[in-house]
Order: C-alpha cells, then structure tokens, then sequence
C-alpha cells in the first residue's frame, strides 16, 4: 500500500509540475530524506542504477538501499537516479540524456533540499494549466533541457517528506515568453 502511494505521489508530481506531494513510510538512515528513500524504495530495483553524491553516500545507506533494492551503485554517468545535493550533482552534462530511439534513458536527478515551496522560479509547460512556482535551486537544468526535445534530465526535488517534479519538457516562464 505505501509504495502504491508513493508511486501515485511521484506520478502526480511528474504529471503536475511544481505540485508539491507529501509521501511517507520510509525511514532511511540520515541524511537520506524520508521523500527520497520512498521514491527509490519505490521505483528501484536490481537493475536500476543509482549515484550517491557525497552528502548521501555512507554505508548505512549504500547497505539500506542494496537490502531493499538491490539497485547496483554505479559512477554518475551511468546512473539511472542520481541523489544528492544540487551542487553535488553539477555539471549536468556529466549524464545520460536518452536517446533517439530511447529518450526514457535518461538520469533522473533527486535534489535534496532543506524545504519546498510554492515560491520561486515560475515555470510553464505540459501539466501547468499556466505558470506554476517552485523553489527550484537553479535554472541551469531547464536551460539545459530546453532545445533536447524528447531528450534531457527530469529532477525530483525532496524535502522531508515532500517532494516536486520538474520533468524535461518544463520551461521557465519569462523565458519561454520571448
């Protein structure tokens, strides 16, 4: 039950860009937010490979994530999910866009954060029915995902135990309006 709750949540987030949805359960070792250990609970397994940036990678989470996913712990270019800190995760060109023929092949970043707000950039696209406000921590990976088209890196931002979605097709709104 909790992990199709925490899969409805993420849909919802990626479906709904800038919505903040509240997930619960897991409680992985800290510094690992509940949001981020539910989501990959969630959506990891043994072929699902995944990056710790620094300021998650201890072996209290490398051992909760291997027990319960079995999901291989890789370098950041060939990580399916990359977690971390946003600066942690910088460049962004250091991982996988897709492809052509599989544009689904791509990283997916999980930015922890200290909170989530509906305050902040103002960002526009599918599943906005206008503009929507999230915190997000930089534009450089909207302006990098802006001309990839169906390529680029969705983000997963965390905050306890809430988390938001800005999937590759977002853009930024006064951006967008030139």
């Amino acid at each position: 039950v909790q992990s199709a709750q925490t899969f409805r949540a993420v849909l919802n987030a990626m479906a709904h860009p800038g919505r903040i949805e509240t997930v619960s359960a897991a409680q992985p070792p800290l510094p690992m937010d509940p949001a981020a250990g539910a989501m990959l609970l969630t959506l990891a397994d043994h072929e699902t490979k995944i990056f710790l940036a620094p300021s998650v990678d201890s072996d209290a989470i490398r051992s909760w994530l291997t027990f319960h996913t079995g999901a291989p712990l890789v370098a950041s270019g060939a990580a399916d999910f990359a977690i971390g800190h946003w600066d942690e995760l910088l460049p962004i060109d250091q991982y996988q866009i897709g492809t052509a023929a599989y544009p689904d092949r791509s990283v997916t970043l999980v930015v922890t954060q200290p909170a989530l707000t509906d305050k902040g950039t103002v960002i526009c696209g599918p599943g906005i029915q206008s503009t929507a406000s999230l915190n997000i921590p930089d534009t450089a990976l909207l302006d990098f995902n802006a001309n990839r088209s169906p390529l680029g890196i969705d983000m997963i931002m965390t905050a306890g135990d809430q988390l938001a979605a800005v999937p590759r097709s977002t853009r930024v709104f006064d951006r967008e309006k030139r």
